[in-house]
């Protein structure tokens, strides 16, 4: 019966045999827990880091490049669809309005034979002719009219065929129009939900973080002023040993004249024939393309820009090639197949630069390993290196002209 009265023990834990009270156990599990906080408290922050930021920033804006590149190509493909199908529907009105005139004089013919009795059977109209004179006469006669008014009708049914076959195609061509149209909208949606996650990431850095980024961006410029210097200078050293060689090829050219007799030059060396870097022709364009790409430094850059205020990349080079008498397409990747594609190393003031794998940047080559071009939203027309995201984001250069 003690028994039954007996107090029960705490609760305890056993640690190797040993009992361990229940405060020691509170404290132990305090522990455990402030440990798992301490622990955990980075990953319960979900905030992206600076450098997390500026890639995510990055990424977002070339997303909107590209969906800009699709706009601009939705925008004249459906611009190049209006005009077809306005051409299409004039085009159709006009045959309506001739099958009606059409239908005017069939009546016209009709209502002569009616009046006429042209209708009538042969025996009736040889009783009711005057002499059997008048009976050859008129049986001659609407035998031209009759062939008049056979040719008339089948006139007309071809006609109502074709006219049928031009609505068909025009209904075609508006639904292709009203297809492209829709393009036209989902490119620009998403081109400004890019662009709207791009700016909400970057309004959430603070101060610091966004001095941090914008040293980041700075290591980033001088890199790419570094490797441009480099190319200049690659640039320079093959021109000097190419004028050098062929400064050579000029001296042995003319010793070998002085020293040859008689009147006979045959023998003689032709004048090399103008590569595409020498050619004076391209040069002359080239520098007004640069001369009015210059001029556009400090406009903004505006997705799906043509000028003359604002621009996007392409619209920028197009506009620039287009001043020197040369016409590009609207897109990059049309613009980077309107030409000769030249390496690097071999790149001319004038040359267009692509970048990355999908093509979707451009910019027009100054020389030096510079470029002029519209980078993206929020920024302007600038001179800047090519190698401004890194050599490999380089795709191709190709001579316009």
């Amino acid at each position: 019966m003690a028994s039954q009265h007996r107090k029960p023990r705490p609760a305890g834990t056993r640690v190797a045999g040993i009992r361990t009270p229940a405060l020691a156990t509170a404290a132990l599990t305090s522990v455990a827990l402030l440990s798992q906080t301490a622990t955990a408290a980075p990953s319960t922050d979900d905030k992206p880091s600076v450098e997390e930021v500026e890639k995510k920033v990055d990424d977002l804006y070339r997303q909107a490049e590209t969906a800009t590149e699709k706009y601009n190509a939705a925008k004249e493909k459906t611009t190049k669809q209006r005009k077809q199908v306005d051409t299409l529907l004039d085009d159709v009105a006009q045959r309506a309005q001739k099958l009606n005139d059409a239908r005017e004089e069939l009546g016209s013919y009709a209502a002569a034979q009616y009046r006429t009795g042209a209708s009538a059977p042969d025996t009736a109209t040889f009783l009711l002719a005057d002499t059997p004179q008048d009976y050859f006469d008129q049986t001659q006669l609407m035998g031209r009219v009759t062939e008049r008014q056979k040719g008339a009708v089948d006139d007309y049914f071809a006609d109502q065929a074709e006219t049928m076959t031009k609505r068909q195609e025009a209904a075609e061509s508006l639904q292709t129009l009203t297809d492209s149209q829709n393009d036209l909208r989902t490119a620009k949606a998403t081109v400004q939900k890019k662009l709207s996650s791009a700016r909400a990431l970057l309004s959430q850095l603070t101060a610091e973080e966004k001095a941090r980024l914008a040293a980041i961006e700075e290591r980033k410029r001088q890199e790419a002023a570094r490797k441009a210097a480099e190319l200049a200078e690659q640039q320079q050293k093959a021109a000097a040993e190419a004028a050098a060689a062929q400064q050579e090829s000029s001296d042995a050219s003319g010793s070998g004249s002085t020293g040859s007799t008689g009147t006979d030059t045959s023998s003689s060396s032709p004048s090399p024939s103008p590569s595409p870097s020498t050619d004076s022709s391209y040069a002359t364009k080239a520098e007004k393309a640069l001369a009015f790409a210059r001029a556009q430094i400090g406009k903004p850059y505006v997705w799906g820009a043509t000028g003359p205020d604002s621009y996007d990349c392409s619209g920028l080079t197009q506009a620039a090639w287009k001043a020197a008498g040369v016409t590009l397409p609207r897109v990059t990747y049309d613009q980077v197949n309107a030409g000769t594609t030249v390496s690097l190393s071999s790149a001319q003031p004038g040359d267009l630069v692509f970048f990355y794998a999908d093509v979707t940047h451009v910019g027009i080559y100054i020389g030096n390993g510079m470029m002029i071009h519209a980078p993206k939203p929020g920024t302007y027309v600038r001179e800047e290196s090519i190698y401004y995201d890194g050599e490999s984001s380089i795709h191709s250069v190709v001579r316009p002209a």
